[in-house]
């Protein structure tokens, strides 16, 4: 940049995250260009319509736990934000619990004895786990070491390995630190005790017992929608389906097609919202070979969501539930939190489940479906003659799976990053990791100060 030229600037992707640092940027006196891949916005926020409805891709959500970002975001929503509370559930030991599990839901859903044995092994945790935390590197040592070898082998072992497809002895400790609520159940048992520890420092925020969601009747494409449209009100450049072919960091600038036109973008800064796998793609020959090795460690979850149309008024207590026995991991109905649906008298079920590419999930086979239907029916939800429509939406790039000797690979890849004078890279894909909605929009609200400043 010379003397007051604004700077220019180049965002990748219209997730929450790149919508935000693009706003930010604006709001700055900056010259923005957001390109995004899709014809939608959002990111994994945004919104699919099928029919006369919407869709979400799982159950997106804005907490207010970040303030100055909420009250930005509820002014743009405007009349179209909507309040909902929190109702999320778990299926164990039969019942409908809440989730995160209370103390009662524990008590009434294990076996005596077993309840027994978990609490005897959280005590020794309590006792023995300090030392053994240190050094410690998978996930399965640091389960053990923090809730005792009882309450792992019987609530989280199995779940882990099938959610991710990994054993969580070939996960890192990282990931618990990051990824996994803290069980509010256990919490409890641990206040009883006549001892207190720090425990997890770094831990992922935790789902609250009580707390007040915000969404919109057209469900989480309002969000994405309102960021873009004052954007673009304030003098941005977004640009959808547009499919990059070059980044460079030796000219900041990025090569594009959009309606089969090619374009050439030069400027002063890119921030990138991409997988770390399509960034260092797009880089080619500017990054070095051993960053291309260091990406290829990194492994991303694929995800597959069906949103079914239902006759029914409503097919389930609360706002989502998880099940641990089941070919699916999470069902929410959207309805219980304020989507409308047309017609009246129907209901939407989102029914998500990791997987891995090309499999028969991913494919969207009959088999996977007859597995959602037997499903379904035996937890008493519908039955097959209930569904109208089936959609199936998915992503390579569900979530970063953190590997035993991820973090290494990581932090040479984010070094690398810092050391380009005009090149950030934030956001869940982006910087491989798990933030809220709200999370990633205030790392994207950060990377635009850096520019600006």
């Amino acid at each position: 940049m010379m003397g007051d030229e604004r700077p220019k600037v180049l965002v990748v992707g219209a997730g929450v995250c790149g919508l935000y640092a693009g706003l930010t940027l604006v709001r700055g006196g900056a010259e923005v260009t957001i390109v995004e891949k899709e014809s939608r916005i959002g990111g994994l926020a945004a919104g699919f319509k099928f029919g006369d409805n919407f869709c979400d891709f799982g159950v997106h959500m804005l907490h207010a736990f970040n303030q100055e970002v909420f009250e930005d975001c509820a002014s743009l929503m405007g009349r179209e934000r909507i309040e909902a509370a929190l109702d999320a559930r778990i299926r164990w030991g039969g019942m409908s619990c809440r989730y995160p599990l209370r103390f009662k839901d524990m008590l009434k859903a294990m076996p005596p004895f077993t309840l027994l044995r978990c609490v005897l092994g959280l005590v020794i945790a309590e006792l023995t786990g300090a030392k053994k935390r240190s050094g410690i590197d998978n996930a399965e040592d640091a389960l053990i070491a923090f809730y005792g070898a009882p309450l792992y082998e019987y609530f989280f072992e199995e779940f882990t390995h099938k959610y991710w497809d990994v054993h969580p002895r070939d996960l890192s400790a990282e990931f618990i630190r990051r990824k996994m609520p803290r069980l509010s159940a256990v919490d409890v048992l641990r206040r009883l005790l006549p001892w207190k520890k720090k425990h997890m420092e770094g831990a992922t925020e935790s789902a609250l017992d009580t707390e007040v969601l915000h969404y919109s009747r057209s469900g989480s494409e309002t969000l994405p929608r309102s960021l873009a449209a004052e954007f673009t009100r304030l003098g941005g450049n977004l640009v959808t389906g547009a499919h990059l072919s070059k980044l460079s960091i030796s000219s900041c600038g990025a090569e594009y097609v959009h309606e089969g036109e090619g374009y050439t973008w030069r400027g002063d800064h890119l921030i990138s919202t991409a997988p770390l796998h399509v960034l260092f793609d797009l880089l080619g020959d500017e990054a070095p070979g051993e960053m291309h090795s260091a990406v290829g460690y990194l492994r991303y979850k694929p995800t597959v969501v069906y949103a079914i149309l239902v006759r029914r008024e409503r097919c389930m207590e609360g706002l989502y539930t998880y099940y641990r026995n089941r070919t699916f991991h999470r069902i929410g109905e959207p309805k219980n939190a304020g989507l409308e649906v047309r017609p009246e008298g129907h209901s939407v079920l989102t029914i998500e489940s990791t997987c891995e590419l090309n499999d028969y999930k991913w494919n969207g086979s009959e088999r996977y479906k007859e597995e959602i239907v037997a499903g379904l029916l035996e937890e008493g939800l519908c039955d097959e003659v209930d569904i109208l429509s089936w959609n199936l939406m998915k992503t390579p790039y569900g979530y970063p799976v953190f590997t035993n000797g991820f973090d290494s690979h990581l932090a040479m890849l984010q070094s690398w990053i810092d050391d380009q004078s005009c090149l950030s890279s934030v956001g869940r894909q982006g910087g491989f990791c798990y933030p809220a909605m709200h999370t990633a929009m205030q790392l994207g609200k950060d990377a635009a100060k850096d520019v600006l400043s």
